[in-house]
């Protein structure tokens, strides 16, 4: 009986998420696929007016600039593979890291890019939504 009940409680840790992270991780998976399917209002829904979108070349978008360039296609993700992901929370803010692979059609140029992101994630009223977002190059 004692062995359930620790097993119970500890299963968050043993499996390395809790609630919050679970949200994160989802909100972040959301955010992927609204990337891949320029889908303007789920890219709305999941970022905070504030956000700032630095790209691994330095140019840093706003909300609106960011969603225009997904949707028009100046920035075209065919493919978004995602790995080596670790969330952090500290009560309403996440940051989340990963590598980011993808196939691009940026403006129709066809090109592939490998990337460390770091994402900051502000829990809202009712989800998370993006703050920030910056990129780096891998070598």
């Amino acid at each position: 009986m004692v062995l359930c009940i620790v097993l119970i409680t500890a299963a968050p840790f043993i499996y390395g998420q809790g609630k919050k992270e679970t949200e994160v991780a989802a909100a972040t998976e959301s955010l992927r696929k609204a990337m891949i399917d320029a889908d303007a209002a789920a890219l709305d829904r999941l970022t905070s007016g504030a956000l700032s979108y630095g790209h691994s070349s330095g140019k840093v978008e706003g909300k609106s600039s960011f969603i225009e360039n997904i949707v028009s296609g100046r920035s075209d993700f065919v493919t978004i593979d995602l790995s080596e992901q670790t969330i952090t929370v500290t009560g309403h803010t996440a940051i989340v890291r990963h590598i980011l692979s993808a196939a691009t059609n940026d403006g129709g140029k066809p090109g592939n890019v490998r990337i460390a992101v770091i994402l900051v994630w502000q829990k809202g009223k009712n989800n998370w939504l993006l703050l920030a977002r910056q990129a780096v190059k891998l070598q």
